[in-house]
């Protein structure tokens, strides 16, 4: 019990265990009955034992489990008792009861995560205990980049269930960028036609003189984004779509060379971009791109049912702007100030037609630069400053700062990392990340949301590379983002270390390529793939 991660507000230790049997039952209350097919199957998977339908509370019988609402609770608080009753876990609404369902899992041992039984025979008990448990963030993210390098559906799929597994809420699904389009836009057939593949990678940071000389592609059809949502859906997790603009889109200016600054460069010479870092090529702030990218956004509404839409809005060079007759004068016309005015001026125009559809618009920092648009959220990633401005002006905020959370940032400052990027971020960094700056007052911190952990895929390759770079850092985030823990320099780190032991049973269970604590394994290794190491101290700690 001492083992659950992320740690709970209140655990209460009995003397006794509620043995599961094949005769015991399951009951699943109204509106928990979804809660209820997925805890059946994930146990009947990993246990073999059935778990029969129970049709009353009392069916539980002292060897089951039921699930219930308890109006009192908030929605995602949940209580797990287990006693000579059986095990009962209430919340608050469903995804209250989901989280405790996964608290229920891990008591049952590193086996619960297994997709078959090892044994027949074994005994699966819960120990007698009682749990009092919520959250202190609805936003609890986690950014997949699947632009860079795409991962299939399934890939996708078993990253949610990752998540669910330690109750992250959020999945800001990063689908476009100048190296690929991952989204079917059926208006548009050239986005995925042409924008979905490129010739050839880089392999490791753009510095590197090595490439993979085979095309790299893949997007999900509409069918594909609806099974994703909808399965998120069912583990309570939130799917935020990212489309890239103003920046970040030379995918799309490959696909529709209309698109980009036609009176500065050829755009019909682009193709997909095949190296790293910030492409010079965007967007023209033109009314040809506005209807365009509305056309994008009317399908993904219809696709994401979620009330934010990441527009991106980060690292738009400017280049292209300065020496465009076009976009001067459009500069002129509305009596901006600058470039930065005009990228604003971008961004606020879907603030406002996303506003009039009923949804939020959320972008990365930058959208701070030439005056923020009225409804737009921020997603705070160098560093702390542009959250805490953000707030302080009345905006909501995610905290992700790419100097604590950024995962494919370096482990350690070993030889034997691969590709290492970045700041080295030990798992003890992370577990130590603060997501409410101390600046803020009691009434501008109220406007966190949340805090998100980012994974940028340029040199994670594969399924491998991602679970290298993420867990077991993810694990420790995740405790960030549910726990009410101390202040960073009082939480127990070592603690947390003594709890990974199990917990790295259960990512093993669950088939996770993650980093022993030990250092990569050799297979884990990149040797002669250049990476990036940032020398000094990070900032804005």
């Amino acid at each position: 019990m001492t083992e659950l991660i992320p740690t709970p507000r209140s655990v209460v230790a009995g003397s006794g265990e509620v043995r599961l049997t094949a005769h015991s039952q399951l009951y699943a209350g109204p509106a928990t009955e979804g809660v209820g097919h997925w805890l059946r199957t994930a146990l009947w998977q990993a246990t073999g034992l059935p778990l029969r339908e129970g049709r009353e509370l009392d069916d539980t019988d002292g060897d089951g489990i039921g699930l219930q609402l308890d109006p009192e609770l908030r929605p995602e608080e949940y209580r797990l008792v287990s006693d000579y009753s059986g095990v009962l876990v209430e919340g608050g609404s469903a995804a209250g009861v989901f989280w405790g369902a996964q608290t229920l899992r891990q008591l049952l041992g590193p086996d619960a995560y297994r997709r078959a039984p090892l044994s027949r025979d074994r005994t699966w008990a819960v120990p007698h205990v009682e749990i009092e448990d919520a959250p202190r963030f609805g936003w609890r993210g986690l950014m997949l980049d699947v632009a860079r390098h795409f991962m299939p559906k399934d890939g996708v799929l078993r990253y949610l269930d990752l998540m669910a597994a330690h109750k992250l809420s959020v999945l800001h699904f990063h689908l476009t960028d100048d190296q690929g389009w991952r989204i079917e836009i059926k208006r548009y057939p050239k986005l995925t036609e042409v924008g979905s593949w490129r010739a050839r990678t880089k392999f490791g940071h753009r510095a590197s003189p090595l490439w993979e000389e085979k095309p790299h592609g893949g997007y999900y059809t509409h069918d594909d984004i609806r099974e994703i949502v909808a399965y998120a859906a069912e583990r309570h997790i939130t799917v935020v779509p990212e489309i890239d603009v103003p920046g970040h889109s030379q995918a799309a200016i490959a696909a529709y060379p209309e698109l980009g600054n036609t009176d500065v460069i050829d755009t019909t010479s682009l193709a997909v971009w095949d190296n790293w870092g910030i492409s010079p090529n965007v967007l023209a702030p033109t009314d040809n791109a506005l209807r365009f990218y509305e056309g994008v956004f009317e399908e993904v509404l219809d696709l994401f049912p979620s009330e934010f839409i990441h527009v991106g809005g980060d690292e738009c060079p400017k280049d292209q702007w300065r020496k465009s007759p076009t976009a001067q004068a459009r500069i002129r016309e509305l009596g901006l100030a600058d470039e930065d005015a005009l990228q604003s001026w971008f961004i606020g125009h879907f603030d406002t037609w996303l506003s009039a559809r009923g949804r939020r618009l959320i972008g990365w920092d930058e959208i701070l630069e030439g005056g923020l648009a009225p409804g737009a959220t921020v997603s705070s990633w160098r560093g702390y400053a542009g959250g805490i401005a953000a707030a302080r002006a009345g905006h909501d905020v995610v905290m992700c700062p790419e100097q604590q959370v950024y995962l494919d940032h370096r482990q350690a400052d070993g030889a034997d990392e691969p590709v290492p990027i970045g700041y080295v971020r030990t798992l003890e960094d992370v577990y130590r990340f603060e997501p409410v700056p101390p600046q803020l007052t009691e009434e501008q911190a109220g406007h966190v949301l949340g805090t998100q952990a980012n994974v940028w895929t340029e040199v994670m390759e594969d399924r491998a590379r991602v679970d290298y770079q993420a867990f077991p850092r993810l694990a420790a985030f995740a405790e960030v983002a549910w726990s009410d823990l101390p202040a960073p320099a009082e939480r127990d780190f070592a603690g947390f270390e003594r709890r990974m032991t199990a917990h790295y049973r259960r990512l093993d269970a669950l088939g996770v390529a993650y980093r022993p604590p030990t250092g990569p394994r050799p297979w884990q290794r990149r040797p002669g793939v250049l990476g990036r190491p940032i020398d000094g101290p990070p900032p804005n700690r």
